[in-house]
C-alpha cells in the first residue's frame, strides 16, 4: 500500500515536472499556439466559433471551456502529453474513442468530445465545476472514490488554475 503511495507522488511529480517544462517551452515560442494575444478568454483564440457552438450544443459555459483548453493545451491543437493525451482539449485516446472521436487532432472533433465530456460530468455532478474538473483531471473514479476533489497534488492544483482562469475569463 504505501509503496504503491509513493509510486502515485513520483509519478505525480514527473507529471507536473513535465507540464511545467512544457509550458515554459510554449510560453517560449508562441508560434505553436493558436492564440492572439494575452488570454483574455476564449474569445481570443482562433476557435471560438467552435467553442461557442459546441458549448451551446452540450448547454455548457463556453468560457469555461475555453479556461479548460487553456490548462491543458494552450490552444495548441497538435499538444500531446507524455501520458497520450492529445489536442486541444487533452482527450486520452480510449476517452476520445469513447465520445466517437476519431481524430483527437482535429479541433472540431476534439472540442465536440471534451465538452461532450466535461458536460457529462457537470450531469454527474449536479453542476459543481470544480468536481467535474477533478474528474476531467483524474476520472470519475477517483472522485467517487474520495467523494470530493482527490488528494492528489497534480489535480488540486488543475482545479485551482482552471478555476483561476475562468474566473478571470468573464
Amino acid at each position: 500500500m504505501l509503496e504503491s503511495m509513493v509510486n502515485t507522488q513520483i509519478q505525480m511529480t514527473i507529471y507536473n515536472l513535465l507540464q511545467s517544462l512544457m509550458e515554459k517551452a510554449q510560453s517560449g515560442n508562441q508560434t505553436n499556439t493558436q492564440t492572439t494575444g494575452d488570454y483574455q478568454g476564449y474569445q481570443q483564440s482562433s476557435f471560438a466559433d467552435i467553442i461557442e457552438s459546441v458549448s451551446s450544443k452540450y448547454g455548457v459555459d463556453p468560457s469555461l471551456v475555453g479556461a479548460l483548453i487553456k490548462n491543458e493545451s494552450n490552444f495548441n491543437s497538435n499538444a500531446e502529453s507524455y501520458a497520450g493525451a492529445q489536442g486541444l482539449m487533452q482527450l486520452m485516446p480510449s476517452t476520445a474513442n469513447s465520445l466517437g472521436v476519431t481524430n483527437s487532432f482535429d479541433p472540431v472533433q476534439n472540442i465536440e468530445g471534451g465538452v461532450k465530456y466535461l458536460s457529462n460530468l457537470l450531469d454527474m455532478y449536479n453542476g459543481d465545476v470544480s468536481l467535474a474538473l477533478a474528474a476531467y483531471n483524474a476520472g470519475p473514479g477517483a472522485v467517487n472514490k474520495y467523494q470530493g476533489i482527490p488528494p492528489y497534488q497534480e489535480t488540486q492544483t488543475y482545479v485551482n488554475r482552471v478555476l483561476s482562469t475562468y474566473s478571470s475569463a468573464g
